[in-house]
């Protein structure tokens, strides 16, 4: 387990301390949605993986270990079934000290969360996410979904382990996706006042448009110093104009850069 373990010392922290939740959550709860921080790893030309399904390591080692401190300062980490059948992901946190990796119970692990509107991930027992949650090193995830009726053997793997699925009302436009407020107050009825929204980039880029921004508390991005060159996974939001004019489709306010290891973190926000 001790190679496992991830240390992120408490020096490194300060940075980061404006942008996360508070430590004592209770003070969110007047709040219809949780406190949101959208985070990801880029490399120079504004890409998460090499190409669609492809598993891409771009953090450094420091950088990776602030990610998992991130999560553990979240009540929930979300991404979607396209990240989940693509990099079968174990989307707990392993920073010493919390639970499962240094202290009893499940305190520091985030609840995953999967949208995954048709209920097409294909999972088992066997994916990593459980098996983690089986070892106490992490929570089983709640799945958001359209489907009035999920398929019973899947719920059935989900309730057995802790999770569930939670579903939505569909859009009226069944090619639509689901409206992010609607996803967020969703998670704050569960009691989740935090989510930290990892990606992949789909779901990142459906929620960095205007319309959104006001539910958006924090941004943290980690960049590393390399090209993954054309054919990639990019986060880039859709295009804007005003009157008829294209302008940009997303500008961060507040923003500090933090050098961390090879790597660069940026965080900001779209407060006014």
């Amino acid at each position: 387990m001790a190679s496992e373990t991830l240390n992120f010392p408490s020096i490194s922290r300060t940075f980061l301390e404006r942008r996360l939740p508070p430590e004592d959550q209770t003070g969110l709860d007047g709040s219809p949605y949780p406190f949101t921080t959208v985070t990801f790893a880029t490399s120079l030309d504004s890409q998460l993986a090499l190409s669609p399904g492809t598993q891409t390591v771009l953090s450094g080692p420091q950088s990776k270990a602030m990610t998992h401190y991130l999560r553990s300062r979240h009540d929930a980490i979300l991404i979607g079934v396209g990240t989940s059948i693509a990099d079968n992901p174990g989307l707990n946190c392993r920073i010493q000290g919390v639970g499962g990796y240094g202290s009893e119970g499940l305190d520091g692990q985030p609840r995953p969360i999967i949208l995954d509107p048709q209920a097409r991930w294909d999972f088992s027992e066997n994916h990593k996410i459980f098996q983690l949650a089986r070892k106490g090193k992490g929570r089983a995830p709640y799945i958001i979904t359209v489907l009035a009726n999920p398929p019973t053997e899947k719920s059935i793997i989900l309730e057995k382990a802790g999770g569930k699925f939670i579903t939505l009302a569909s859009p009226e436009n069944k090619s639509s996706k689901l409206v992010w407020t609607d996803i967020l107050k969703a998670l704050s009825s569960e009691g989740l006042r935090s989510v930290m929204i990892e990606g992949g980039a789909s779901v990142i880029n459906s929620l960095l448009v205007p319309e959104y921004f006001s539910v958006i508390n924090s941004v943290i991005v980690t960049i590393a110093p390399t090209w993954l060159g054309e054919g990639g996974v990019v986060v880039s939001p859709p295009r804007r104009t005003e009157g008829g004019r294209a302008i940009s489709a997303a500008r961060l306010r507040h923003v500090q850069w933090h050098p961390f290891g090879e790597d660069v973190v940026l965080c900001g926000d779209f407060k006014e």
